[in-house]
């Protein structure tokens, strides 16, 4: 179901995402648009999978699914032992907040804020003390290689920066797992490669798991494994 590139020791760990014969049509009858038509797939727990296709191809809907921002029209997507039906909005919303980091290709930063308090935001939503807080955006700034920018804001910053102060927030409250949907969308390709080698990293230092969406063909090397989504299929 998945090309398996290069490393692929973590498929045989217990999944982190499970996706069954899923389901995601909008609207009904013969006019009704099938975005995805019985996927399935599992995400190793700390592996990085790359899901490439085509725009149109289902990549952006499927993230959603799995983030728990969207619900599928028919199938089953567990996430971290959470089946992602069973929970109510709190309990998706808490799952989001608390397992769950997003990584977005137009970086979502907060204008008026430094990278810094960028980084600490997820915190705050979640109460936790000052000097905690203060420790860990520290440690994560230095982690993406922006130790030296914390408190420029994002428009003092490259595109590589800015989507790089995005991946230490993303990695805030120690989530189980990152969904980047086209993280490097913007950038030109050797910052681009810049990006997906941190996300690289982070799955090494952090112990996290990361699902990427891309169609880069460049960037899917990096990568543990490949998925391929065409027309809302996983191309075996």
């Amino acid at each position: 179901m998945s090309e398996q590139q290069g490393r692929g020791t973590a498929t045989t760990l217990a999944p982190m995402v499970e996706v069954e014969d899923v389901w995601r049509s909008f609207g009904s009858g013969p006019t009704a648009v099938h975005a995805l038509r019985g996927v399935s797939f599992a995400v190793g727990r700390g592996e990085l999978t790359a899901l490439r296709g085509r725009s149109g191809s289902g990549k952006t809907t499927l993230l959603n699914l799995v983030g728990g921002l969207d619900a599928p029209t028919s199938g089953r997507i567990t996430l971290d032992g959470a089946d992602l039906a069973a929970l109510d909005e709190a309990g998706r919303l808490a799952l989001r907040r608390d397992r769950i980091g997003f990584v977005f290709q137009s970086f979502g930063l907060i204008p008026i804020l430094s990278a810094a308090e960028n980084v600490g935001v997820p915190m705050r939503l979640r109460k936790v003390p000052a000097e905690q807080r203060d420790e860990r955006v520290a440690a994560l700034l230095n982690l993406v290689g922006l130790a030296e920018h914390t408190q420029q804001r994002p428009t003092e910053m490259s595109g590589g920066q800015q989507q790089r102060v995005a991946i230490a927030r993303a990695l805030a409250n120690e989530p189980a797992l990152i969904i980047a949907d086209e993280p490097t969308g913007q950038l030109d390709s050797e910052t681009g490669r810049s990006v997906m080698e941190l996300l690289r990293e982070v799955v090494r230092s952090e112990g996290v798991t990361v699902l990427v969406a891309t169609h880069d063909p460049q960037l899917m090397e990096l990568a543990d494994r490949v998925v391929e989504l065409r027309d809302g299929h996983i191309v075996e």
